[in-house]
């Protein structure tokens, strides 16, 4: 699947959605992933309540954007 995203994504037998960010992996949700993923999605994991949005085509926590006000 190519999504011209700067974050490593895949997606489990499961069909959830995993990535790498800071180094680690992260649970990403399921149905809520947005598909196709773009520039300004914003979406919060229902298992793990962390919100997370996409910006320059990197996918980060919410909470860590760098201006998270930017991060709809």
């Amino acid at each position: 699947m190519a999504y011209h995203l700067k974050t490593k994504i895949w997606q489990t037998g499961s069909l959830e959605w995993w990535g790498i960010i800071d180094g680690e992996d992260v649970f990403l949700g399921g149905r809520e992933f947005p598909l196709p993923p773009e520039d300004g999605d914003r979406w919060i994991v229902r298992a793990t309540g962390e919100a997370f949005c996409i910006l320059d085509g990197e996918i980060r926590r919410a909470s860590d954007a760098p201006e998270p006000e930017k991060c709809p």
